[in-house]
């Protein structure tokens, strides 16, 4: 499955231009479908502010909820990476103060996700463990672990995880991430596996990898729900 060329295609929707996938199945996690919009017939009014819609007042939906607008509340265009879209597209204030919370997440921490940390990877209950350098696929679908030898978890199957801390830092700031332990379904298999990772080599760097992860693990958690 990891081995899936990442080509993508540029489509039209009526919500604006969309650089998607070209096979839909292996789109992004954290992505999400475009919604239906409601339609012109069931929103007389603003669904913000009740304004009542006529010939001055035009009706706007948000890219982001399909809701309908006037012009007033829903006047921002946002950046919307999780739909795929090209340019900033219209959106209401809820859900562009969404959007621009997580353009942080597309623009830094998803690209310390895919340059990878260092990490003891063990796998199972065992005492055997390996370094091994961990990232995120390309298609943000899996992890890569690579060090003598190599293998890989889909995110979509992942059952929980844990960011372990190493205590209270000098000084008496906070805690700094040191390790993830987190429960997967093996392809093919209904039993959970546990991989446990402890930073190694340059602490700082695993730090801000684990912290990256922290904020997929909860963008995942939210496409659930969506």
């Amino acid at each position: 499955m990891s081995s899936v060329p990442d080509g993508k295609k540029l489509v039209r929707s009526p919500s604006g231009l969309r650089m998607v996938p070209e096979n839909g199945a292996f789109s992004s996690p954290f992505s999400l479908d475009e919604p239906q919009w409601v339609p012109d017939r069931e929103c007389p009014r603003c669904m913000q502010c009740d304004t009542k819609f006529d010939f001055i007042r035009r009706k706007h939906h948000c890219r982001r909820c399909g809701r309908c607008f006037c012009d007033k509340c829903c006047s921002k265009k946002v950046a919307l990476p999780r739909m795929c879209f090209v340019d900033p597209v219209r959106q209401c204030a809820e859900c562009g103060l969404l959007s621009q919370k997580e353009a942080e997440f597309y623009d830094k921490q998803l690209k310390v996700l895919l340059g990878g940390g260092t990490f003891v990877v063990t796998l199972g209950t065992t005492d055997k463990c390996e370094t091994m350098t961990c990232r995120l696929s390309n298609n943000h679908r899996y992890l890569f672990l690579d060090g003598e030898s190599h293998f890989e978890v889909e995110l979509s199957r992942i059952s929980s995880m844990q960011i372990l801390t190493d205590g209270t830092s000098p000084g008496g700031g906070t805690s700094r991430a040191s390790g993830m332990l987190l429960h997967y379904k093996p392809m093919g298999s209904q039993d959970a596996q546990q991989l446990q990772m402890e930073a190694a080599e340059d602490k700082k760097v695993a730090a801000l990898w684990l912290a990256a992860m922290h904020k997929a693990a909860k963008l995942l958690h939210d496409a659930r729900d969506q």
